[in-house]
Formats: C-alpha cells, sequence, structure tokens
C-alpha cells in the first residue's frame, strides 16, 4: 500500500489508491465541502459513498461530482464511483439502509484503502436550560443520532472492510470545542461531543492499526450557526455567536475542510488526537 499522500515527501499530494471513501452528512455543509474535496483525491477505483436524510440534496451533490469526474475537471480521478443513501441514522430502519450499503460495498476486495468521515450531526434543543431537558424520548433520541448510530456505522465499516494486509484505514469524528468545554443551555450538544470523541479515542487504543481523528471544524457559517445564534437561551453565549458573524469571524465550510484534507494526506497526527481549525 503506497503510504499518505504527502507523508514526509514535500511533494504535491497525488491521487489515493482506490479507496473507499464514506461520509455521513454530506448533503449540506461541512459535510458537502469536504466531499467536493475529497473526490479528487480517489484514484482510479474509488468509490465515494454519501449519507445523509435529504435525498434530493445527496442526488444534486452526486450528480455534481459526477460530472465533473467524467470531464475530468474539478472531481479529479477517472473511474470514481458515486452513490448515494438516504437515511436517518438516528432511526433503526435509516441506520439498517446505511449499514446494508455500507457492507455492500465494503464487500470489494480490490479496495486498498477506507476513509469513513463521521459528520452527521444535530445541535439538539438549545432554547432550553439543563433543568428544562426532562423529556427522555426527546433526549435519547438525540443521543441516539449523535452518538450511537456513528459508533454503528463505524463498527459495521470496520468489520466490514476487515485487517486487509497492507490496506490503510482511517476514521475522521467530526468534533467540536463543545467535547472539550462546557456551554450553558447547551448541555446536549456538548455531553454528545464529549460522548462521541470518547468513543473514538477508545478505538484509537484498541485498534493501534487503525488511524483515528478527532477534527472540530471551528465555528462554521451554516445553518447550524444561524441557530446558535437566534436560539441559544444563555444571553451571553447567544451575543457572542452573534458578535462572530458580526464581525465576519465565521469560518467558510471549504476552508475548514481544507484543513481537514491536509491533515489527512499528511498523515502525522497521532491517533485518536483531537485537531481543532485553530491548531494547524
Amino acid at each position: 500500500m503506497e503510504p499518505a499522500p504527502g507523508s514526509g515527501s514535500g511533494s504535491a499530494p497525488g491521487p489515493w489508491a482506490a479507496t473507499a471513501c464514506v461520509v455521513t452528512g454530506a448533503s449540506r455543509g461541512f459535510g458537502r465541502s469536504l466531499a467536493r474535496l475529497l473526490a479528487p483525491q480517489l484514484g482510479p477505483g474509488s468509490a465515494l459513498l454519501l449519507l445523509a436524510r435529504s435525498a434530493e440534496a445527496l442526488a444534486e451533490l452526486a450528480a455534481e461530482l459526477r460530472a465533473g469526474n467524467a470531464t475530468g475537471g474539478d472531481t479529479g480521478g477517472a473511474e470514481l464511483r458515486v452513490q448515494c443513501v438516504a437515511a436517518d441514522l438516528g432511526c433503526q430502519e435509516g441506520l439498517r439502509r446505511a449499514g446494508a450499503a455500507l457492507r455492500e460495498l465494503l464487500q470489494d476486495a480490490s479496495f486498498g484503502r477506507l476513509l469513513l468521515v463521521n459528520n452527521a450531526g444535530s445541535l439538539g434543543d438549545i432554547s432550553k436550560s439543563f433543568l428544562d431537558l426532562t423529556d427522555l424520548q426527546d433526549i435519547n433520541a438525540y443521543f441516539s443520532f449523535n452518538i450511537s448510530s456513528a459508533l454503528c456505522l463505524t463498527s459495521t465499516a470496520l468489520r466490514a472492510f476487515g485487517g486487509r494486509p497492507g490496506c490503510s484505514r482511517t476514521v475522521v469524528n467530526i468534533s467540536s470545542l463543545c467535547a472539550l468545554e462546557p456551554f450553558p443551555s447547551w448541555a446536549l450538544y456538548c455531553s454528545g461531543k464529549a460522548a462521541r470523541e470518547m468513543l473514538f479515542r477508545v478505538l484509537a487504543l484498541e485498534e493501534p492499526g487503525l488511524r483515528v481523528l478527532n477534527y472540530a471544524p471551528g465555528p462554521l457559517d451554516t445553518d447550524m450557526q444561524l441557530l446558535a445564534r437566534t436560539r441559544t437561551a444563555d444571553p451571553e453565549l447567544r451575543q457572542k455567536f452573534q458578535r462572530l458573524q458580526e464581525k465576519g469571524q465565521l469560518i467558510e465550510c471549504s476552508v475548514s475542510a481544507q484543513k481537514l484534507l491536509r491533515l489527512l494526506q499528511e498523515d502525522s497526527f497521532p491517533s485518536g488526537a483531537h485537531v481543532d481549525f485553530y491548531d494547524i
């Protein structure tokens, strides 16, 4: 298996050898930007599997990537297969459908590399304080989507791909500063991010042959950020987000996605590490 592009060579990275690449939450925002940047890195024989709830948005992205691939344009390597699965990962049926697609894709023994990006996530109810969070069904639904589905999908992918000699496996968890620091009125989001990051730190310890990265993309200019600055119950925190927007300090998804791509190309992070956008 070839080393990761950019590892110690100092030269411009070329396409990755036949790669099975999976991105969850790919229909919009950071996931969509990342998929656009990853596609040119996927060489002949590669496949890009896009997962999200919105079938229409996924189909539009897949068509864009296929068109670029066919013309040899922005999406790079020839022979890239782009597949999309519309599934709600927070429910059993959606998770079953996503898992089945993963197992079918990874039956292909020709892949020499697996890259799984766990990007799908939600903000939760930030209009309530800790003492207002009393609905068990809502709380369980939040953690099912934001924690349990990432665990199940990752386990499914790694088991389906297996420990192929000479092949590389990389798992990325899209994390947050909230995995490390508490934010008032963000109990669900902070605890979900912290728990999810710990899951992947455990994975890195259990599987030393695996590359695991927790990447915090920074305050992105997305629909989620709009919710943060309009619905956050804590007034001081809400005003902080408003100031970020007013001062033009929100980060474009494509800019943060480019930093993640560079991290993956250089492949020099300690497995299980938490790397923030501002660390790079």
